[in-house]
């Protein structure tokens, strides 16, 4: 009984870290053939290995966390926090900010930091006219 929950708890990671690759590659806008080249193995390796069919070598993954510029604990861990964000906006925030200058990323941050902290605008149309 204790060895099948120890397999049910395997399968259960394994998943779990098939859709954190997923999620990273996706996220990166890297096709699968583009991550399964850069980490030594094949296109269909790759698509079995995101989907849990396929289990990861610890080498493999090292390779996956450089590549997709993730801690190793991204593909462990459950947290939300260090999930890659699923809002589109959010997405193309992202990889608009990827071609910019480190001084440039810096600016982009601060303009954020700036409207999170200004919070809304008053309105323009406001009926309130003395």
């Amino acid at each position: 009984m204790e060895q099948q929950t120890e397999y049910v708890l395997a399968a259960e990671q394994e998943r779990h870290l098939a859709e954190r690759v997923k999620e990273a590659r996706e996220y990166l806008g890297l096709s699968q053939e583009f991550v399964a080249d850069q980490i030594g193995i094949s296109r269909p390796a790759m698509s079995a290995l995101e989907t849990g069919k396929r289990k990861v070598s610890s080498i493999e993954l090292h390779r996956l966390a450089q590549l997709l510029k993730k801690p190793l604990t991204y593909f462990f861990d459950d947290d939300e926090v260090l999930s890659a964000p699923q809002d589109d906006t959010a997405r193309a925030l992202y990889r608009a900010s990827k071609g910019l200058s480190e001084q440039d990323q810096q600016q982009v941050l601060r303009f954020a930091e700036f409207l999170r902290q200004a919070g809304r605008a008053p309105s323009l149309t406001s009926t309130d006219q003395s």
